[in-house]
């Protein structure tokens, strides 16, 4: 399985990370299969604490990778997670509505 994971990076004491694609069955330490993006928690800009890619994001979440739960949390608050859902919940009402049809 695929897992959107955090990679710590940095020095002692100031931590940033890389937002990566990994195997969920590999080492943190090992290689990663594709970059997201970075989160600097120290960083003072708000707006440069998370930085994420949201096109390449969203395709691997419509591949099926499945975020850890501190990703996913990250993911909240750039609300790319709501986009997947949203766009995730209008794909099986199509679904739906055209096996009524079918029927």
């Amino acid at each position: 399985m695929v897992k959107i994971k955090l990679i710590r990076m940095g020095a002692k004491k100031k931590p940033s990370y890389r937002i990566v694609i990994m195997d969920s069955k590999k080492s943190v330490k090992s290689s990663y299969i594709d970059l997201l993006g970075t989160y600097n928690p120290l960083e003072v800009d708000e707006s440069k604490i998370i930085h994420l890619d949201e096109e390449k994001t969203l395709s691997w979440l419509r591949k099926g990778a499945q975020p850890t739960d501190k990703s996913r949390s990250l993911l909240k608050k750039v609300k790319l997670w709501e986009k997947f859902m949203a766009s995730k919940n209008k794909k099986l009402q199509m679904e739906e509505t055209q096996n009524e049809k079918v029927d």
